[in-house]
């Protein structure tokens, strides 16, 4: 078995462990920077210690292009976070509003306001 063999290439941009919906990005990023060891990550995921010792040799025999695969995954989280910043779904916008309105009513009425 090579170790490619243990993931789902479904784009260039999400690549995900055989069986389960789980990018590689999530494993690397317990691995990386939060120095997870493999034993700590199969402990809390639904994923085999297998599954997550070919994550960590995939990253090492192809640290280039999974640095790239993770840098762009993070600057596309970000864009899309922005974006939402902007253009915030008509509920938060709602929720936003009647905190406002709630909480000028307790400030009226000599109540604390929420934080």
């Amino acid at each position: 078995m090579q170790v490619e063999d243990h993931f789902n290439f479904l784009r260039p941009d999400d690549i995900r462990l055989q069986g389960s919906r789980i990018g590689i990005e999530t494993i690397l990023y317990e691995y990386l920077f939060r120095a997870r060891t493999p034993e700590e990550i199969a402990n809390y995921t639904s994923l085999t210690l297998e599954q997550v010792y070919a994550t960590i040799l995939y990253y090492l025999h192809n640290k280039e292009a999974v640095g790239q695969y993770i840098t762009e995954g993070l600057e596309w989280g970000e864009k899309m976070r922005e974006e939402q910043r902007r253009n915030p779904p008509t509920v938060t916008e709602k929720l936003r509003k009647f905190k406002a309105e709630r909480d000028a009513r307790r400030k009226a009425d000599g109540d604390p306001v929420s934080l």
